[in-house]
């Protein structure tokens, strides 16, 4: 991954983690309301947009599972108003009592596996790589025999360098899209708590809060790709 690539890497998102106008250059049909009242399982819940997604959820009328593998983020995700749960993604078998257990209507997959800094991204790829094949993989399976479950996904907006990053990111896509669900491919997060709270990363870009409130949004959009990034 080069320097710029790994500057771009979204800006501080993973699970173990705590403006501009936008738009949504949308290659499916264009959404303006989601529908409350359904169960969401959130995975990626106390990650920098996890966390802005849990009240967001709450407040429409959604019930949320939030998962974090953290288990002393649990209170902070109940006082939001979200049923805490504590897993890891790789483990299959508890990941699949969890998601079954929850029974949503839908997943939210937000997560990631990004370091504190960000001059440690390149160091970090292999990890970050492994949530979107292996972790992907598995939040997949887990729906199976739920009463047709959807996937909305995290993805990315700009090009990753050739290697198992960019592998990862097709491999993603390509799981979410075969599972008729929908790939959210964010610009890179700046505002407060990302990467970049006081400078603007390198176009494609989106403030943090304008993306919860996009992915939002995005929760009723058939299935297909969405690019949220700013004007």
């Amino acid at each position: 991954m080069s320097h710029q690539a790994a500057r771009h890497e979204l800006g501080k998102t993973n699970d173990s983690k705590d403006h501009a106008m936008a738009s949504s250059r949308r290659e499916t049909s264009p959404i303006e309301t989601a529908t409350p009242g359904r169960r969401i399982y959130l995975a990626g819940a106390s990650g920098v947009i996890g966390s802005r997604l849990v009240p967001l959820l709450v407040d429409a009328g959604y019930t949320v599972g939030a998962m974090t593998r953290s288990s002393e983020k649990a209170a902070r995700l109940a006082s939001l108003g979200a049923e805490p749960i504590v897993c890891d993604v790789f483990d299959r078998g508890a990941l699949t009592t969890a998601v079954r257990s929850f029974s949503p209507d839908l997943v939210l997959h937000e997560l990631t596996d990004l370091p504190d800094a960000v001059e440690d991204l390149p160091k970090a790829g292999l990890l970050n790589a492994r949530i979107r094949v292996e972790g992907t993989r598995n939040l997949i399976d887990a729906m199976n025999g739920l009463d047709e479950p959807k996937i909305v996904a995290q993805s990315i907006a700009w090009t990753p360098d050739p290697g198992p990053g960019a592998d990862a990111v097709t491999s993603l896509e390509q799981a979410v899209l075969a599972a008729n669900g929908v790939v959210l491919r964010y610009g890179a997060f700046y505002g407060p708590g990302t990467y970049y709270e006081g400078e603007l990363p390198a176009a494609p870009r989106v403030h943090i809060d304008t993306a919860a409130a996009r992915t939002l949004e995005a929760l009723d959009a058939p299935s297909g790709i969405l690019t949220v990034v700013d004007e």
